[in-house]
């Protein structure tokens, strides 16, 4: 089976994954973290959680899904600025910067060149799927390359913030094919890329 890149973030409900401040939005009060989502979370994605998660929570071994996980440089510096070079060891991290010349950690692979391009040959290597963490910058690079997205779908709205996928205006369809509800409000949301 071939891998897919795979898009798993949190999001509002007007469509935001971060507020204007452009900070960590995990745990903010429009997209909180509640025990049902983490129980999610543990149970069927635990490789998505960073590595202090994964050692609060007990969490071990390898992942159920993703082995490679994609971040943009300024999503990658709010790990930075909590102290943490690599949020998570657990997976193979790239990090696509085209000002970051070094990587603040030897597990971190650091690259410049076209994130379309990088995803297509990750693609075609053998493995789990792909993760896109953030930011919408990245997402909207990789949105041509995108075959599914997983949207924990907040039921709040901030009207401002960053976008799921932050570019100019382009079109690609999804189609939904599974979404469920927890207790807390929050929806699972998955969508394949169409195929026309």
């Amino acid at each position: 089976m071939p891998r897919k890149l795979v898009y798993f973030v949190a999001v509002t409900l007007d469509g935001f994954i971060a507020g204007p401040d452009r900070g960590d939005p995990s745990g903010t009060p429009y997209l909180p973290v509640p025990q049902d989502l983490i129980e999610v979370l543990v149970g069927e994605y635990p490789e998505t959680l960073p590595a202090p998660a994964r050692q609060a929570l007990g969490v071990e071994g390898p992942g159920n899904v993703f082995d490679t996980v994609l971040e943009g440089r300024a999503s990658y510096e709010l790990g930075l600025a909590a102290g943490l070079t690599n949020a998570y060891p657990h997976l193979r991290h790239i990090v696509f910067s085209t000002s970051m010349t070094t990587s603040p950690d030897p597990s971190v692979e650091v690259v410049a060149a076209d994130p379309a391009a990088t995803a297509r040959t990750l693609k075609a290597e053998n493995g789990r799927d792909i993760w896109i963490v953030g930011g919408g910058t990245l997402a909207y690079a990789l949105l041509p390359e995108i075959d599914r997205l997983i949207l924990k779908q907040h039921p709040t709205v901030i009207s401002s913030g960053v976008p799921l996928f932050d570019g100019p205006f382009v079109t690609r369809r999804f189609h939904l094919r599974d979404q469920r509800a927890l207790g807390s409000g929050i929806r699972i949301l998955v969508f394949d890329r169409a195929s026309n």
